[in-house]
């Protein structure tokens, strides 16, 4: 069997765009379902290189599930939708 490499390189570079592709779609995901009630939490909701940053004092309280807008919180279903996205990116290629 003889491999195409030019292919090879070029299913490489796409599999290299897909973690902060996927971050930056997951940092919309968390951004959009955390709750909202002043407005506060989401608004200090971030995504910086291949990090989402919540920076408000109830964060973890939030993602605990505390708001009966998020019940399951806001991290696990935003980890389960990467898993998604990176399913559907690499079963593309």
């Amino acid at each position: 069997m003889k491999i195409d490499t030019a292919q090879f390189r070029r299913l490489v570079k796409e599999l290299e765009k897909i973690p902060q592709d996927t971050v930056d779609a997951a940092g919309a995901y968390f951004k959009n379902i955390t709750p909202i009630d002043t407005g506060n939490a989401r608004r200090n909701t971030r995504t910086r290189r291949q990090t989402i940053e919540a920076n408000y004092a109830y964060a973890g309280r939030l993602d605990e599930g505390y708001s009966r807008q998020a019940p399951d919180g806001m991290s696990d279903p935003t980890i389960d939708f990467m898993e998604e996205e990176i399913n559907k990116q690499v079963g593309r290629l």
